[in-house]
C-alpha cells in the first residue's frame, strides 16, 4: 500500500541551483562547445549546410547537405545519441527535484577492473579457509554502499524513487520476512539491484549448532535460487552475530563474503560507529526494509536522508558487488 510519502513537484533545490543544475548537466549532455567562430567575428559556418549567394547580393541562402549513405546515418545515430543523453539528463534533474533532494547525487566512478584485494586493514577480518568478514571495503575511490535488510516493507515508493535516481544498493532477505511478496524483490532484481542471504527465519547464528546453522544458510541460498534465479555470493547474518561455526557453515552454502556494517540509516539519521561521525570511503551502510509501523518515516524518506548526506560527503553510492 502506499505511502503518504510520494514524488513532489516541489523539491529541495533552490531556483538559482536548479536552473545552474540544469544547464551544466545539459552542456555536458550536448558533447560540444560552441561552434568557433571565423576571424572576422562573422557567423560561423555550419557542418551541415553550405551558403550559395543569391542573384542580385542578395542574403546567402542556406542550403542543407544531405550525405549519402554510411555518413547520413552515422550522423543521424549521433544527433539520436545526443537527444538520449539530453533526455536522461532532464530525467534524473527532474527526479531529483521531484523526490526533494537538497543536490544532485555524484556520480559513482568507473568499476575497477577486479574486486579490491581484501588484506587484514581496519574493516576486514579475514579467517584462513573461510569468507572473509568486512565492513569496509579497501578502496581509495569516493564510494559508499547502501545495503538494505530483511524484507519486511515492500514499498513500491522506494522502488519507484531507487530507480528513477538510479540509487544502486544490495538487498539481503531473510525469507520469513520476504516470502510474502517475493514478485516484489524479482522486479528490485529486474531493476539491477542485487539480492543476497539473510537466513530463513532471521535468529541469532550464535545460539545454534553447526547443522542448525547450515540448515539456515544454505536453505534460503535454495530459496532465493527458487524465487529468483541466482544463488547469492554474500551473506549477512542477522544481528551481525556471527562465530567461526557460521562461517564454515555459510563457505559450505557458496557464500564468498560476510558484509557487515559501519554505518545505519533511518528516515530522519544516520548512526555512525567512527568516533569522527563521518563517512569514509568503502563504508558499508545498513538499513532495512520498514515502514511506519516500525519506523518514524518511510523508506522514500530513508533514501533521502542516505542521498543527502552521502552527496553532502563528497561520496557517491555505489554497487557493492563491483567490490567485494
Amino acid at each position: 500500500m502506499p505511502h503518504s510519502y510520494d514524488y513532489r513537484p516541489e523539491g529541495g533545490l533552490g531556483p538559482r541551483a536548479w536552473t545552474a543544475a540544469v544547464l551544466c548537466l545539459l552542456a555536458a549532455a550536448a558533447g560540444c562547445g560552441a561552434p568557433a567562430r571565423p576571424a572576422d567575428g562573422g557567423a560561423a559556418p555550419s557542418s551541415a549546410a553550405a551558403t550559395v549567394v543569391e542573384e542580385g547580393g542578395q542574403r546567402p541562402a542556406v542550403v542543407p547537405i544531405v550525405r549519402p549513405g554510411r555518413a547520413g546515418q552515422e550522423e543521424d545515430g549521433a544527433v539520436a545519441a545526443g537527444a538520449r543523453r539530453e533526455e536522461a539528463v532532464r530525467s534524473r534533474l527532474e527526479a531529483v527535484r521531484g523526490w526533494g533532494l537538497e543536490a544532485l547525487p555524484l556520480s559513482a566512478p568507473r568499476p575497477p577492473q577486479a574486486r579490491p584485494e581484501l588484506t587484514p586493514v581496519q574493516g576486514v577480518s579475514l579467517h584462513e579457509g573461510l569468507p572473509p568478514v568486512v565492513a569496509r571495503v579497501p578502496t581509495d575511490d569516493q564510494v559508499v554502499f547502501l545495503t538494505v535488510d530483511d524484507g519486511v516493507e515492500k514499498d513500491p515508493q522506494f522502488a519507484r524513487m531507487a530507480g528513477a535516481l538510479g540509487v544502486p544498493f544490495s538487498a539481503f532477505l531473510a525469507d520469513r520476512m520476504a516470502r510474502s511478496d517475493y514478485a516484489y524483490f524479482r522486479e528490485l532484481a529486474a531493476q539491477g539491484h542485487a539480492v543476497h542471504n539473510h537466513t530463513l527465519t532471521h535468529p541469532d547464528l550464535k545460539l545454534l549448532g553447526y547443522e542448525q546453522q547450515r540448515q539456515e544458510i544454505c536453505g534460503q541460498q535454495d530459496q532465493l535460487e527458487r524465487e529468483l534465479g541466482t544463488r547469492p555470493r554474500l551473506f549477512r547474518p542477522p544481528y551481525g552475530e556471527y562465530d567461526d561455526t557460521t562461517l564454515r557453515a555459510a563457505g559450505s552454502c557458496g557464500i564468498e563474503a560476510v558484509p557487515l556494517w559501519n554505518e545505519e540509516a533511518f528516515p530522519d539519521h544516520m548512526e555512525y560507529r567512527y568516533a569522527d561521525q563521518r563517512l569514509h570511503p568503502g563504508d558499508i551502510i545498513l538499513t532495512h526494509f520498514r515502514g511506519t509501523d516500525l519506523w518514524n518515516g518511510t523508506m522514500p524518506q530513508m533514501l533521502r536522508e542516505v542521498l543527502d548526506t552521502v552527496t553532502a560527503q563528497g561520496f557517491a553510492l555505489a554497487r557493492l558487488e563491483d567490490y567485494l
